[in-house]
């Protein structure tokens, strides 16, 4: 589905990723974790074809740099951090925009009713139908995260892409956002901080240390207590017990 080979990329030509070659399966969940500034992000930007690139990235076996970006639009869907920028537009508008590379070239443009079902069951899943009225600036910062990941589901799009998703969410919606990745019919790849809920996504994890790759698999191969400790300088294993500990205690 997604393969890349040699890929590197970064800001002002400072590389920020070195290197990077791996091979994603349609229909895969991939979580990326490792401490700030080991280049997760940008490699989120470069596979969205959002930052120049040197390697080759391919896209159900097409160079990602030979694509227009309206096909790429219709296939990989990004969602990213809230900005705090955008624009009053209600909440089933902003999720219509998802559906734009899909009516574009249509007679006139408009919106058909394939594009109104998507809409529906994109709001529908993440709990925001009842609200598709409202302005999007009255909500919350986590039902504004709810649509915009609507939005990208309404893309129907082939992969994937989350930057930090659950930033924003309660606690609530942070674990029925993670159940729900797991059941979504496409490639998905995900940033997290937290990684208990990398772990939740239920496929494999890359773990990035300095621009590049320190291991990719399985979870139970991946987060260990050693290879957790090498990429974080610290003990994350004992942290965490001491963690359930606490919790155990308060029951």
């Amino acid at each position: 589905m997604l393969e890349l080979k040699g890929v590197s990329a970064g800001y002002d030509g400072e590389m920020v990723i070195s290197d990077i070659s791996l091979g994603v399966s349609f229909g895969e969940k991939l979580a990326v974790i490792g401490p700030n500034g080991c280049g997760k992000t940008t490699l989120l930007r470069a596979v969205a074809g959002l930052l120049p690139y040197s390697g080759e990235i391919t896209l159900e076996g097409r160079p990602l740099r030979g694509m227009k970006q309206r096909e790429v639009a219709a296939k990989i869907a990004v969602l990213s951090q809230l900005s705090g920028m955008y624009f009053s537009y209600t909440v089933y508008d902003t999720v219509m925009m998802g559906r734009y590379a899909h009516f574009k070239e249509r007679l006139l443009g408009l919106a058909g009713e394939r594009d109104k079902e998507r809409v529906r069951e994109s709001l529908e899943s993440v709990g925001m139908w009842n609200s598709r009225g409202r302005e999007i600036t009255e909500l919350s910062g986590g039902q504004l995260q709810r649509v915009f990941l609507a939005r990208t589901l309404a893309q129907e799009p082939r992969v994937l892409l989350l930057d930090e998703p659950t930033n924003h969410l309660d606690l609530k919606y942070q674990a029925e956002f993670v159940r729900r990745l797991r059941d979504y019919d496409c490639t998905v790849i995900g940033v997290f901080h937290d990684i208990n809920l990398a772990m939740q996504l239920g496929g494999n994890v890359l773990l990035m240390k300095d621009g590049g790759i320190r291991a990719l698999g399985k979870a139970s191969e991946v987060v260990t207590g050693s290879l957790l400790q090498d990429v974080y300088e610290m003990d994350v294993a004992g942290y965490m017990r001491e963690t359930l500990q606490f919790w155990e205690r308060g029951k």
